[in-house]
């Protein structure tokens, strides 16, 4: 993939400089499905950096002005004989939260994914207690398709056992996206 260039910002490829900017969100993670990604040190960021270097559907969103990574993006086509789907998800580093950086990319990423890659369906998985990312499917035009029920766990509770969350769904058609662009 080629640099995709926003109003203010570069969605890239990883590259080595990446790694202390990922370490700086990753080390804590701000919602729980990103919790078993935590990264300790900078060698685990550079380690998880050259992981993210060898997937085309790993991006790195940076902004133009520095481009100082402040988040990322990515994809993955479910091997659906033919069906073009595809699920999608983001983390961004929350000192850059509230200023419409994560819409701004996401929409650039459905774009690239529609028209680049030929999705015919996206989706995205959100835990029911993340708001932001809820608000940010709607801004995107995505349609809540369900909601499931204890779906996954990602952390313990305090006691030890799997604390089990509820999952919403949701997507976009690639006629619905052209139908808002």
């Amino acid at each position: 993939m080629s640099n995709i260039q926003t109003e203010r910002l570069i969605i890239r490829p990883f590259s080595d400089k990446d790694a202390p900017d990922l370490l700086a969100y990753m080390s804590q993670p701000s919602v729980n499905c990103f919790a078993d990604e935590r990264i300790h040190t900078l060698a685990e960021a550079q380690a998880d950096i050259k992981v993210r270097m060898k997937d085309e559907l790993q991006f790195a969103v940076a902004t133009k002005d520095n481009n100082h990574l402040i988040g990322h993006l990515f994809a993955h086509q479910e091997d659906d004989e033919g069906q073009n789907t595809y699920s999608v998800g983001w983390h961004f580093n929350p000192t850059y939260s509230g200023q419409g950086y994560a819409t701004e990319a996401a929409d650039a990423l459905l774009n690239y994914l529609f028209n680049d890659k030929s999705a015919r369906r996206i989706y995205a998985y959100v835990e029911e207690d993340n708001i932001p990312s809820q608000n940010l499917c709607k801004r995107l035009g995505m349609r809540q398709e369900g909601t499931f029920i204890e779906f996954i766990s990602f952390v313990k509770n305090p006691d030890g056992t799997d604390k089990y969350e509820n999952t919403q769904q949701y997507a976009i058609l690639k006629k619905e996206w052209q139908n808002l662009t």
